[in-house]
């Protein structure tokens, strides 16, 4: 699903026009953006967290020359989903839980 599938679709659901779906979206997406470079994590219950995860530096190899390169530490996003949508997408293996 592309970001316009989904504006498509809450377009469609909310009887919006495609510019309001599009600002819902946008929204959603910015806040997410936001808190995220402001080292918050955001929790949605029912589908999953995101948080940033710190990487330390270390040294990779160039895979084209075999060279060693110092990759720098940073900051990447991570996102983990709830039990639910783990669920939801497996159902299999949630009936052998039950």
């Amino acid at each position: 699903m592309t970001k316009a599938d989904l504006v498509e679709k809450v377009t469609r659901l909310g009887d919006l026009t495609r510019r309001d779906g599009e600002v819902i979206v946008e929204t959603i997406f910015e806040s997410v953006i936001g808190a995220l470079q402001s080292g918050d994590k955001i929790e949605i219950r029912g589908f999953g967290s995101f948080r940033i995860r710190q990487r330390n530096p270390r040294i990779g190899r160039n895979p084209k020359t075999g060279e060693r390169v110092e990759v720098p530490a940073k900051r990447v996003p991570y996102f983990k989903p709830s039990k639910e949508l783990r669920d939801l997408v497996n159902p299999e293996e949630a009936a052998k839980v039950s």
